[in-house]
């Protein structure tokens, strides 16, 4: 076994006992992961896309907007979330539309960021249906990225983007979306003791996202010549590199949620509560 593979197990085994010892935890333990989570992805994003040197006021503004989106997520309410995300990236954007100098990656940066603080944070909450549902998250986002990989390698065939990652194939993708499914519909039998359409179709869909999010990051890093978003994980990377398909996996649950209540005329108390009592 190579130095760099020992490193790469022994970091992947510390992220895995932090991060899970803070979704067992969670409460505030929990909502400064989130935090520590969106202010790192921040400072990735516009190191990648240098936002210091492209954003009149050396980025004073994202830090200060992602600053308050994380401080609310660890002190403030749920309630304040969204207005405060949205207030932001509005405030974000008019700033780049009225300077010619702006750049769109500002109010983007703010967006990705801050939607990771408040999507992980809502979806684990403060009860028990709260580390089910996070749980639940957890394994489909990694059966989907563990499966995705061995399938591929094992596999091949025709690539899934080759412009934006050319190691993906179809055959990996389809490998780790069936995977994600099965240990979705697991984690769900362990927590509820049933698996109806509603979580097949759902973690169907959490899958997809996350694979999304895979090359969502890797089209940034290859459109600013990246190779990895930063060197915060030894063997790793950055945490953007760890938490893509993750992050977009919860932008998904929760974004559902919120649009069902709303369609349904309510409001949302529990993202878990949506992704299991349907």
């Amino acid at each position: 076994m190579s130095q760099e593979l020992k490193l790469r197990i022994v970091s992947a085994i510390v992220l895995a006992i932090v991060v899970l010892g803070a979704t067992w935890a969670g409460g505030a333990a929990f909502r400064i992961v989130c935090a520590v989570i969106g202010l790192l992805v921040y400072s990735e994003w516009s190191a990648i896309t240098a936002l210091q040197t492209r954003v009149v006021g050396g980025n004073a503004f994202g830090w200060f907007a992602v600053a308050v989106i994380a401080g609310n997520t660890v002190f403030g309410t749920e309630d304040l979330a969204i207005p405060l995300l949205g207030g932001c990236v509005l405030t974000a954007m008019l700033l780049t539309a009225f300077n010619r100098d702006g750049t769109w990656w500002l109010p983007g940066g703010i967006l990705y960021a801050g939607l990771s603080c408040i999507s992980l944070a809502a979806i684990r909450d403060d009860d028990i249906i709260g580390l089910a549902a996070m749980l639940f998250v957890f394994a489909v986002v990694w059966g989907t990225d563990i499966l995705a990989y061995f399938v591929g390698r094992a596999i091949g065939g025709p690539k899934l983007a080759p412009r934006i990652s050319p190691g993906k194939t179809w055959s990996g993708a389809i490998g780790g979306t069936a995977a994600g499914v099965i240990a979705g519909a697991v984690a769900s039998y362990a927590a509820a003791g049933q698996v109806s359409l509603w979580t097949i179709a759902l973690a169907f869909v959490l899958s997809v996202f996350s694979q999304i999010g895979d090359l969502f990051e890797s089209f940034i890093k290859r459109r600013f010549g990246v190779k990895d978003s930063g060197r915060i994980i030894p063997g790793h990377g950055g945490v953007m590199d760890r938490v893509d398909g993750l992050v977009f996996a919860c932008f998904a649950a929760f974004l559902l949620a919120v649009w069902f209540t709303m369609l349904n005329g309510g409001l949302l108390t529990s993202v878990g509560a949506f992704l299991f009592n349907r």
